[in-house]
Protein backbone atom coordinates (compact mmCIF):
# COMPACT_ATOMS: atom_id res chain seq x y z
CA UNK A 1 0.00 0.00 0.00
CA UNK A 2 0.99 3.49 -0.97
CA UNK A 3 0.00 7.13 -0.79
CA UNK A 4 -0.02 8.74 -4.07
CA UNK A 5 0.62 12.37 -4.59
CA UNK A 6 -1.11 13.31 -7.69
CA UNK A 7 0.69 16.19 -8.45
CA UNK A 8 4.45 15.12 -7.57
CA UNK A 9 3.72 12.00 -10.37
CA UNK A 10 2.41 14.81 -12.88
CA UNK A 11 5.75 16.67 -12.46
CA UNK A 12 7.33 13.60 -13.78
CA UNK A 13 6.56 13.67 -17.68
CA UNK A 14 5.49 16.77 -19.92
CA UNK A 15 4.16 15.08 -23.04
CA UNK A 16 0.55 14.76 -24.48
CA UNK A 17 -1.85 12.42 -24.44
CA UNK A 18 0.27 9.82 -22.97
CA UNK A 19 -1.94 8.28 -19.69
CA UNK A 20 0.68 7.08 -17.57
CA UNK A 21 -0.52 4.12 -15.07
CA UNK A 22 -0.26 5.31 -11.07
CA UNK A 23 -2.72 2.62 -9.85
CA UNK A 24 -4.93 -0.13 -10.30
CA UNK A 25 -7.92 -1.68 -8.25
CA UNK A 26 -10.52 -4.24 -9.25
CA UNK A 27 -9.24 -4.54 -12.78
CA UNK A 28 -9.60 -0.85 -13.31
CA UNK A 29 -5.92 1.66 -13.96
CA UNK A 30 -6.43 4.98 -12.72
CA UNK A 31 -4.39 6.96 -14.84
CA UNK A 32 -2.69 10.44 -15.23
CA UNK A 33 -2.57 12.24 -18.58
CA UNK A 34 -1.42 16.07 -19.93
CA UNK A 35 -3.58 17.11 -22.63
CA UNK A 36 -3.46 19.66 -25.26
CA UNK A 37 -4.95 20.12 -28.51
CA UNK A 38 -7.26 17.65 -30.35
CA UNK A 39 -7.39 14.14 -29.96
CA UNK A 40 -8.60 11.72 -32.54
CA UNK A 41 -12.36 9.92 -32.64
CA UNK A 42 -12.49 6.99 -31.61
CA UNK A 43 -14.49 4.51 -29.34
CA UNK A 44 -14.29 1.63 -26.24
CA UNK A 45 -16.57 -1.18 -27.11
CA UNK A 46 -16.35 -2.92 -23.74
CA UNK A 47 -15.42 -0.02 -21.42
CA UNK A 48 -16.91 3.15 -19.88
CA UNK A 49 -14.26 5.66 -19.47
CA UNK A 50 -13.91 7.96 -16.74
CA UNK A 51 -12.77 11.52 -17.29
CA UNK A 52 -11.92 13.59 -14.11
CA UNK A 53 -10.40 17.26 -14.00
CA UNK A 54 -7.51 17.67 -11.99
CA UNK A 55 -6.59 20.94 -13.69
CA UNK A 56 -7.97 22.57 -16.64
CA UNK A 57 -11.25 22.57 -18.63
CA UNK A 58 -11.40 19.63 -21.45
CA UNK A 59 -14.02 19.64 -24.23
CA UNK A 60 -15.44 16.47 -25.26
CA UNK A 61 -16.80 15.86 -28.97
CA UNK A 62 -19.91 13.91 -29.39
CA UNK A 63 -21.47 13.59 -32.88
CA UNK A 64 -24.67 15.62 -31.13
CA UNK A 65 -22.92 17.34 -28.96
CA UNK A 66 -19.67 18.83 -26.65
CA UNK A 67 -19.78 18.47 -23.43
CA UNK A 68 -16.72 21.24 -21.58
CA UNK A 69 -15.65 19.31 -18.23
CA UNK A 70 -14.02 21.77 -15.84
CA UNK A 71 -11.32 21.40 -13.24
CA UNK A 72 -12.38 19.16 -10.14
CA UNK A 73 -15.93 17.52 -12.11
CA UNK A 74 -15.86 14.41 -13.80
CA UNK A 75 -17.60 12.72 -17.25
CA UNK A 76 -18.18 9.29 -17.78
CA UNK A 77 -18.02 8.27 -21.58
CA UNK A 78 -19.96 5.00 -21.79
CA UNK A 79 -18.70 2.15 -23.87
CA UNK A 80 -19.34 2.33 -27.49
CA UNK A 81 -20.00 6.01 -28.02
CA UNK A 82 -17.48 7.50 -30.34
CA UNK A 83 -15.65 10.93 -28.96
CA UNK A 84 -13.14 13.14 -29.73
CA UNK A 85 -11.43 15.32 -26.48
CA UNK A 86 -10.22 18.58 -26.99
CA UNK A 87 -8.05 20.72 -24.86
CA UNK A 88 -7.76 24.11 -26.25
CA UNK A 89 -5.22 25.06 -23.03
CA UNK A 90 -2.72 22.39 -21.41
CA UNK A 91 -4.90 20.09 -19.29
CA UNK A 92 -4.31 17.08 -16.43
CA UNK A 93 -6.39 14.43 -16.13
CA UNK A 94 -7.00 11.59 -14.47
CA UNK A 95 -8.85 8.70 -15.82
CA UNK A 96 -10.52 5.61 -14.27
CA UNK A 97 -11.18 2.75 -17.20
CA UNK A 98 -10.62 -1.14 -17.51
CA UNK A 99 -7.25 -2.60 -17.61
CA UNK A 100 -8.48 -3.81 -20.90
CA UNK A 101 -8.91 -0.42 -22.51
CA UNK A 102 -7.08 0.39 -25.93
CA UNK A 103 -6.43 4.29 -25.45
CA UNK A 104 -7.85 4.62 -29.01
CA UNK A 105 -10.46 2.07 -29.14
CA UNK A 106 -9.90 0.00 -32.57
CA UNK A 107 -8.70 3.06 -34.16
CA UNK A 108 -4.99 3.27 -35.33
CA UNK A 109 -2.95 6.55 -35.16
CA UNK A 110 0.47 7.93 -34.52
CA UNK A 111 -0.91 9.16 -30.92
CA UNK A 112 -1.94 5.25 -30.11
CA UNK A 113 -0.39 4.10 -27.26
CA UNK A 114 -1.35 0.64 -25.74
CA UNK A 115 2.17 -0.02 -23.90
CA UNK A 116 1.58 3.16 -20.85
CA UNK A 117 4.46 3.31 -18.43
CA UNK A 118 3.62 3.06 -14.75
CA UNK A 119 4.85 5.46 -12.77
Amino acid sequence: MKKINVKEKLEKFSDYWSPRIVGELNGQQVKLAKLKGEFIWHSHEEEDEMFWIVKGKLKIEFKDKIVEIKENEFFIVPRGVEHKPIAEDEVHVMLFEPASTKHTGNEKHRLTNNDQEHL
